[in-house]
């Protein structure tokens, strides 16, 4: 389980590496996308420390300067690392507050999976934007990830 963990946020941590330098190149970002991005780095950021029982740095849908991005990118690999490397088991109940203060417990694997699955869904709507655009995303298709 651990090995695929580290795969699954390996592929993340690409497709998410991909669109943010896609974005970053742009003439004018526009303005959803940089929300959308913002938010899947302080989503993950968020996750990774309900798992670790600390306080969050950020809001969910703080924005970013994109300038920060890569850095804040890296650091939520690193700690999610950190906290795969620190485990052999994934049933663990995480307990937690939601943003609108309500009391969760869901295992880490869900979370783990969460925040890869969250990530994908956002990366979705930025590419549909970018299209919308006229530009041409990279395709970040897993399969393709994997050959």
């Amino acid at each position: 389980m651990k090995q695929f963990f580290q795969e699954l946020l390996d592929y993340n941590y690409y497709c998410n590496k991909a669109i943010m330098e896609q974005l970053i190149a742009l003439d004018s970002m526009p303005e959803q996308s940089h929300k959308l991005f913002s938010h899947i780095l302080n989503a993950h950021h968020i996750w990774n420390h309900r798992i670790l029982e600390t306080p969050s740095e950020f809001e969910v849908w703080q924005l970013h300067d994109a300038k920060e991005w890569e850095e804040m990118h890296y650091d939520n690999q690193r700690t999610t690392f950190e906290i795969i490397s620190g485990r052999d088991e994934f049933d663990q109940r995480v307990d937690y507050t939601s943003t609108e203060g309500r009391t969760f417990s869901n295992s880490m694997s869900d979370i783990l999976f969460h925040i890869t699955n969250h990530s994908t869904h956002h990366r979705g709507q930025i590419m549909t934007e970018l299209r919308a655009l006229g530009h041409t995303p990279q395709p970040l298709d897993y399969i393709f990830y994997k050959r």
